[in-house]
Parts: C-alpha cells; structure tokens; sequence
C-alpha cells in the first residue's frame, strides 16, 4: 500500500493494540500522570490515543523503510541545523550524536545516513534472531555501520570516533545492564545510559542532539542542535554525570514539544536509586 494509506491503517491498529494491552495502557498512563501532573484525565485519555496511532503508524513507516529509495526517505524529511553536524564533524575528533525514542528514529538514522553522514549506531540485540537479522539489515540499509551493543561495542565506537565518524546513541531508557547514572528526568531520577558521555569525554568529541518528529503535513521534522557543553572541571564520574544530565534535559525538551511520540509504556523510573552505579 502507498506509505499515507499504510499509516492511516496501522494508526487505528495502534489504537487497538493499546486497547487490548492493559499493562502498557496503564504504564503508558500512569508515566503520562508522572511527567505532566498538571493534565487532567481528559488531557491523559488524548494524548494516549495520539499516542497509540503514532505508534502504529511509526510500524508502518518502519516497514516501508525496507523497500524504499535514498531519495524517498529524504524527500520525506525536512531538515534544520544539519551544518551543526558538518562542522562538528570537521572539527572532531568524531561525533557523538544522541538521540531517543521520539518521533521516528528508524527515519532519522535512514535519513542521516542518505545524507551522506558516515554513521555508526550501537543497538541492542532482539530477542529473535531472525527479527534482528531483519533490522539490522534495515538499519544498514543506507549506509550506516551497526554496533551490537555488549562487552566488545565501546572498543568498536572509539574505533569510529577515531575515524571521525559519527556515532549514534540512543539514551533515554532504563537499561541495568550497560553502565549509567542518575539524572533528572521529568523531575525524578532516571537510570540513564552514560556511555555516550563517557566516550565523548574521553575523545573530547562534540555530542550534538539529533531527533526526528512527525508533522502535520506527513512529513517528518529533522531537527540537528549546536553541540552540548563538554564539562571541563570535576571528578570524571561528576563530569559523566553532568554531561548525560545536559543531554537528557535535551531529550526532555523534545518530548514536551511532541508529547504523544515518546514511548510512554517504557519504564523508564523502574531503577531508582539507591541502585549502585555500574
């Protein structure tokens, strides 16, 4: 089916699986009543309904992906602050670029790597092997190197930054198997992954911000910001800390300017402290 028919059907596919799914309904709403104390429960049974149709149509999206062209997918984005990415690149020594679960970040590492930015993502195995043979394939599609996540990635991702590419790190879930820390995230403590800070650190990269939102028009947003502030003072575990605050106070921002594109069913305040740093 054409990519606007797809979207609309899956939207009302996402509405019914959120339906049918109690426990992510209630987790997705009791993480809204979390983050946006102030909405009321009319507000909350709103932005869950946009919330579903985005979800499903992000699936349909993600499948039209498979088959098609550069030029599709970046006639399907525009893009603001994208020289902030070139100069950072020029600059270097490599980039290390954080994203989240907003909007579509399938379309955003497909449109990076159409526009000719040497990327490298780490991403986490699927449980189905057949499944993770399927997106990894999808995620390299356009050009971008894939990095399983585990005891061998940070070796591979200094090797890219090394090399002045790009790497790019999604971190904005709650993941007790990988290194994090504590910071600030709607106002509550969130487990945060740490190693994008931790390698840009190391290298002194830029660590720019890069998210992709759906408009109005069916269109996508790209939105690239300057690079964030590298801290220059303080312990190495307090600079981590404060660099993976300021880069998750950017994807708290994203969020409250498209609220129902977030994954809202994730828990992302299960780890609370006082859980021991790793």
């Amino acid at each position: 089916m054409p990519l606007t028919l797809n979207r609309r059907f899956s939207s009302h596919l996402g509405v019914l699986a959120m339906a049918l799914n109690p426990r992510d309904r209630r987790r997705s709403r009791d993480n809204l009543r979390i983050a946006f104390p102030d909405l009321d429960e009319t507000g909350i049974r709103r932005l869950l309904r946009a919330n579903a149709k985005h979800l499903g149509a992000l699936a349909a999206e993600v499948a039209w992906l498979g088959h098609a062209s550069a030029e599709d997918v970046l006639d399907l984005c525009a893009s603001t602050g994208i020289d902030h990415l070139w100069r950072a690149i020029e600059t270097g020594p490599g980039v290390v670029l954080i994203t989240a679960h907003c909007g579509n970040w399938e379309v955003l590492n497909a449109w990076l790597g159409a526009s000719g930015i040497p990327m490298t993502i780490a991403v986490r195995d699927i449980y189905d092997p057949r499944l993770d043979t399927m997106a990894t394939g999808l995620r390299k599609r356009f050009g971008p190197e894939v990095v399983p996540r585990g005891s061998k990635a940070g070796r591979h991702l200094m090797s890219a930054l090394a090399h002045r590419r790009v790497i790019g790190l999604l971190i904005d879930q709650d993941i007790r198997d990988i290194p994090g820390v504590f910071v600030p995230f709607f106002g509550r403590p969130a487990w945060t992954p740490s190693g994008a800070a931790s390698l840009a650190l190391h290298h002194r990269s830029p660590v720019v911000p890069a998210f992709c939102h759906r408009r109005s028009d069916g269109r996508f947003g790209v939105d690239v910001h300057p690079p964030l502030p590298l801290p220059t003072s303080g312990s190495k575990e307090d600079m981590i800390t404060e660099l993976t605050a300021t880069a998750t106070a950017a994807i708290e921002r994203q969020i409250r300017s498209h609220p129902a594109q977030w994954v809202w069913m994730h828990r992302r305040w299960r780890t609370q402290p006082p859980y021991p740093p790793a």
